[in-house]
C-alpha cells in the first residue's frame, strides 16, 4: 500500500485493516460473503468515515467490491493485488497460506533473478561488484558460525540480492526486488531459516559474487541458478 500522509485515525484504520485482511485471506471471511459498513461500524467500534477508508482501502487491494445494493463482497482470490506488500504479509502470517506464498515468491525469484544476475556480470559497476564479493564474504562467515538465522544474516543477504537487482541495470527488476525478497523475511520470521545454512548455499552466493565481479555472464546465471534452486530445495 502507498505511503501517503498518515492521519490521527491511522493506527485505528491500520488495525480495522489488518484484521479484515487476515480474515478474507485465511477464509474467515470467504468469496462471496457480504457485509455493510454499518457492519463494520458495529464491530470495530468505528465512524462509518473510518469503515469507509477501510473498505476502499481493501477494494484497491481487490479483496472487495462495493454496490449500493448488495453492499461489501468479498471478492475471489483471481482478484488479490498480489504484488501488495500488505496481501503478501497476511498471507505469510496465515499458515494455510504461508507455504505457497514462500513458493509462489521463490518462484518469481527463479523467474527473474538469473537474469538480473547475467545482466550484473555486464553493467554493474566497479563497487557494486566489489560490495557483492564482501557480501558474500560476510553471509559464508555468518552462515559457518551458526548465525544463519539470525538478522545479521537476513540484512546481509537482503543487501546481497538487492543490491544484485541495482546492479543488473534494469529498474523494472530492481522495482520487484521487495516483492521478490519477502521469501528472505518469511523464511526467517517463521523459523524456517537453519542456523547453519547449507555449505552449498553459501558457496553459490560466493560463486555468484565472484561471477559477477569477474564479468561473467554464463556463470552469473547458472550461479544463481543454483542458489534459487537450493532455496527451493529448502522449501519443501
Amino acid at each position: 500500500m502507498s505511503d501517503t500522509p498518515r492521519s490521527p485515525a491511522a493506527p485505528l484504520l491500520d488495525r480495522v485493516l489488518n484484521e479484515l485482511g487476515r480474515d478474507i485471506i485465511t477464509g474467515k471471511l470467504p468469496e462471496g460473503k457480504t457485509f455493510t459498513l454499518h457492519d463494520l461500524s458495529d464491530r470495530f467500534e468505528i465512524s462509518r468515515t473510518v469503515a469507509r477508508e477501510a473498505m476502499r482501502a481493501l477494494e484497491q487491494l481487490g479483496l472487495v467490491s462495493s454496490s449500493r445494493r448488495v453492499g461489501i463482497t468479498v471478492r475471489p482470490r483471481s482478484a488479490w493485488a498480489v504484488f501488495d506488500q500488505a496481501v503478501i504479509n497476511w498471507r505469510l502470517e496465515s499458515e494455510p497460506e504461508r507455504s505457497a506464498q514462500l513458493r509462489t515468491l521463490n518462484e518469481l525469484r527463479i523467474g527473474i533473478e538469473p537474469q538480473a544476475a547475467r545482466s550484473a556480470a555486464r553493467a554493474a559497476n566497479p563497487q557494486q561488484r566489489e560490495d557483492l564479493v564482501a557480501l558474500a564474504r560476510t553471509l559464508t562467515e555468518l552462515g559457518t558460525s551458526g548465525q544463519g538465522a539470525s538478522q545479521e544474516f537476513l540484512d546481509a543477504d537482503t543487501r546481497f540480492h538487492t543490491l544484485l537487482m541495482e546492479a543488473s541495470g534494469n529498474e523494472m527488476f530492481a522495482a520487484l526486488t521487495p516483492t521478490m525478497l519477502s521469501v528472505l523475511h518469511g523464511r526467517t520470521r517463521y523459523g524456517m531459516q537453519p542456523e547453519e545454512p547449507a555449505a552449498e548455499a553459501l558457496a553459490a552466493h560466493t560463486n555468484l559474487a565472484r561471477a559477477i565481479a569477474d564479468g561473467d555472464e554464463d556463470a552469473a546465471e547458472a550461479q544463481s541458478r543454483a542458489l534459487l534452486t537450493e532455496v527451493k530445495l529448502s522449501l519443501i
